[in-house]
């Protein structure tokens, strides 16, 4: 049976969009348009990743690609659809995974979760597990632990990331996000930032036993779900055949 669905709170919402950031890959067109991620993934508007005949598209080889999937880019109106559509994706993730009941908090600080993170890292992850038993304290700290990306082979502290693992445990605490994360104003939190977000990897004691004893026989969730259908990208031209060389 399907895992139910569930509406993320506004809240939560909000969170996700003051960090998520809406880059734009062209600031000279009108509307929003693809941009090559820091992980090489082709993204548009509030970090919804651009697939491709079923699979995420990467490199800036693909450049044109992402482009003619998205004509003219997308307006912020659509970018807010695209994200609202995804989100129930993330949900109902949650709901599944979650066996413990969830308040609106807690719901949507692990929805934004595994929105950066991924649906997988959650699932393998002690946070998760340290709720599922009941440790709901021992849950809200884990997030403060998935706060580093890998440069040069090396997990590093991205202040981005601690400052929303700590708005993600304010959440789920029922505490003031906007606070703990030092986002300015006291109304809904308007996304400043124009460069990509970044995505946390797993802390050093879960990349190794806990990945690996994620159950292999379910199917990989996928990492963001199109909740549209693009244009077809123009095809090739067909390959001219050179011409026959002339005689002397």
């Amino acid at each position: 049976m399907p895992a139910p669905l569930r509406d993320v709170p506004q809240e939560g919402i909000e969170l996700i969009k003051s960090f998520e950031g809406i880059p734009d890959g062209d600031p000279s067109s009108v509307n929003l348009d693809a941009y090559l991620d820091p992980t090489g993934i082709w993204t548009i508007g509030w970090g919804h990743a651009i697939t491709y005949q079923g699979t995420v598209l990467c490199g800036p080889q693909n450049k044109g690609i992402a482009r003619a999937l998205y004509p003219g880019g997308i307006t912020l109106d659509q970018a807010e659809m695209l994200l609202r559509g995804e989100l129930v994706n993330f949900g109902r993730d949650v709901l599944r995974l979650a066996k413990v009941p969830l308040d609106d908090g807690q719901f949507a600080a692990l929805v934004s979760f595994a929105f950066n993170c991924g649906s997988a890292q959650l699932e393998a992850s002690a946070l998760l597990r340290k709720l599922n038993s009941g440790d709901v304290a021992g849950a809200a700290d884990q997030f403060l632990r998935w706060n580093k990306v890998r440069k040069n082979g090396v997990l590093a502290e991205r202040p981005g990331l601690t400052r929303r693992r700590r708005a993600e445990r304010a959440l789920f605490l029922g505490e003031d996000w906007r606070a703990v994360s030092a986002t300015r104003g006291t109304g809904p939190a308007v996304p400043a930032r124009t460069t990509a977000p970044e995505r946390a990897e797993p802390p050093p004691d879960e990349e190794g036993d806990e990945l690996r004893a994620a159950p292999a026989a379910k199917k990989p969730l996928k990492p963001r779900a199109r909740t549209t259908t693009p244009k077809a990208p123009p095809t090739a031209p067909p390959a001219k055949r050179p011409a026959p060389p002339t005689k002397r």
